[in-house]
């Protein structure tokens, strides 16, 4: 790209002092052609960090949103980058099925689509260890560090990112992931789901837009909340007349991730994309609950805490069944079963439906009386924790099961998946005459399977 090699040449020639490069990548899907340009933040006698301006023509981002940006100086301090969009900027559409314009016709998901000049990302990074990539997430951070009365110091960065790592449930560091491209999902399988959760929870913006006929475009939707932050160090929870709301933002993430899924052809990558659903789910009842007990924003703390998988133990909607006992060892009461189950895998019922487990001698669990359709399977398990490759799996990082089963122990074409760490039960249904046989696998937070459970069978 030819005004893009010049305008990096430039920054660089006639001069023996040392240049550091800055290397990142705009993801809202991916912006091309966009201006962007890095300023190192100095500090002052009093300690308040700023912006150094320097004189140099802006980059443009590749076709893959790809920057790199080449500062005079050492790697010695942080640096504030910041894109703005013009006339030939464009931006992949990243929402399914399409994004909407106003007073244009819909681009459909993929296709590159125009931004207007209001639009800029802004995003802070240390120039020894990482790239600062762009994003409407680093964008809010930057907006809420600059409230510090330290201005862009490291420590005001650092917690800001944080921060809104908290307001948008995802784990500690995800706003320094590369942020892959939701349109070129086929090559993802090596994408973490941390990644895809922060790609997912950058489209939103552009998804609300659809969803909402108070936006006319995602600048609209970026500014609102960018404005909130910057005034007051807080996002609206359930927004009013004039405010973006994080639930509406939460929401729409949620859906986006079920509507990715179903454009996908990789197990793994639906698994993971499974398994930001049901984080988004999760996180978006953590914000109603909050709202129930207290006013309408998310206060400039990170207290609104990362919701991962692991807290949903907490959350017993799902839960059919009440369990009456504790079970320090890990292992699982037969809700309806054929006898003990040290293995620690799958329990299919009895014809009977009831059951009494004595084989864990830590415990002592009876259990009461189910009643279930002739045509029909109740399996209880403990998760396996070893994965296929032999290495062990924690119960943090648990994602969900998959349950196989046919009529043959050696072939189990069937298969149910579920997207939810805390469900240890499952009926399957609608199973014809015959003997059937069933196995469970854990599926993990990247994707990643565990070994097949032992197989347990019944006769219908």
């Amino acid at each position: 790209m030819g005004s893009e090699d010049s305008s990096t040449a430039a920054q660089s020639q006639s001069t023996n002092e040392p240049t550091v490069a800055i290397a990142g990548a705009a993801m809202k899907g991916v912006i091309q052609q966009g201006l962007v340009t890095a300023n190192r933040l100095i500090s002052d006698k009093d300690g308040y960090y700023a912006p150094h301006r320097q004189a140099a023509k802006p980059v443009l981002t590749a076709d893959d949103g790809s920057y790199e940006w080449h500062l005079r100086g050492k790697a010695d301090s942080w640096a504030l980058v910041e894109l703005q969009a013009n006339d030939n900027t464009r931006m992949l559409c990243d929402v399914v099925p399409q994004c909407d314009q106003n007073g244009a016709n819909p681009v459909a998901f993929g296709q590159p689509m125009a931004l207007d000049s209001d639009f800029s990302l802004r995003g802070a990074g240390d120039l020894v260890t990482e790239t600062i990539n762009l994003t409407p997430l680093t964008h809010l951070a930057v907006a809420l560090a600059e409230r510090s009365a330290d201005g862009f110091s490291p420590e005001a960065l650092s917690a800001s990112y944080g921060t809104v790592e908290g307001w948008f449930g995802l784990a500690a560091g995800s706003l320094r992931l590369p942020p892959p491209d939701l349109t070129r999902l086929e090559d993802a399988d090596s994408v973490s789901a941390d990644a895809l959760q922060l790609a997912v929870a950058n489209a939103a913006f552009l998804a609300l837009v659809n969803d909402s006929a108070r936006w006319d475009s995602i600048s609209q939707v970026l500014n609102n909340v960018a404005t909130q932050v910057t005034e007051t160090g807080q996002i609206s929870m359930m927004g009013d007349d004039t405010n973006v709301a994080l639930a509406d933002l939460i929401e729409v993430a949620a859906v986006q991730a079920a509507e990715l899924q179903v454009t996908v052809d990789s197990s793994i990558v639906s698994q993971r994309l499974g398994l930001i659903k049901t984080r988004s789910v999760h996180h978006l009842k953590t914000i109603a609950d909050v709202y129930e007990d207290s006013d309408t924003t998310v206060a400039e703390t990170g207290e609104t805490a990362n919701d991962t998988t692991e807290d949903t133990s907490s959350d017993t909607t799902t839960d059919t069944v009440t369990d009456t006992t504790e079970d320090t060892t890990g292992s699982v009461e037969e809700t309806a079963g054929t006898g003990g189950n040290t293995s620690g895998d799958t329990i299919a019922d009895t014809d009977t439906g009831t059951g009494t487990d004595t084989s864990d001698t830590s415990t002592t669990e009876t259990t009461e009386e189910v009643t279930i359709a002739a045509n029909t399977a109740l399996l209880s398990w403990t998760a396996p924790l070893t994965r296929e490759n032999g290495v062990s799996l924690a119960m943090g990082e648990i994602a969900g099961f998959e349950v196989v089963y046919g009529t043959s122990a050696e072939t189990l074409d069937q298969s149910i998946d579920i997207e939810d760490a805390s469900v240890d039960k499952l009926l399957v249904e609608e199973l014809t005459e015959g003997t059937w046989y069933f196995a469970i696998r854990t599926l993990d937070t990247d994707g990643n399977r565990s070994r097949l459970s032992e197989v347990v069978h019944k006769q219908i």
